[in-house]
C-alpha cells in the first residue's frame, strides 16, 4: 500500500509542528535567568531563542518520527479499521 503524497505531506507537517512544540522549551534560558531583562519585556521572555537550531532539531526528530509512522502505515501493521472506534461502537463490536 502506498501513501498519497498529499497525505504524506500533511502527516509530516503535523508531526513536525508537534515536534517543534516539544523542542522549543528545551535549553531555554529566560531573560530573568540571564540577568539582562530588556525594557518592555517580561522576565520569562527567552534571552536567546536559537530558532534556527530549534527548527533543525524539529526537522531531524520529526523526520525520524515520520519515517516510523509512515512505515507502520505502509506496512499495514495498523490499519484504519484498528483505530476507527466510532465504527466499532456503532456496529457493537
Amino acid at each position: 500500500m502506498m501513501i498519497n503524497p498529499v497525505s504524506a505531506f500533511v502527516l509530516y507537517a503535523f508531526i513536525w509542528f508537534l515536534t517543534l512544540l516539544v523542542v522549543l522549551p528545551l535549553r531555554l534560558k529566560t531573560q530573568g535567568e540571564a540577568g539582562a531583562v530588556v525594557a518592555g519585556t517580561p522576565e520569562s521572555a527567552p534571552a536567546n531563542l536559537n530558532i534556527g537550531r530549534k527548527f533543525l532539531m524539529a526537522t531531524i526528530f520529526g523526520s525520524i518520527v515520520w519515517v516510523v509512522v509512515a512505515g507502520i502505515i505502509v506496512s499495514g501493521w495498523i490499519t484504519i479499521e484498528d483505530v476507527d472506534v466510532f465504527h466499532r461502537w456503532m456496529m457493537g463490536v
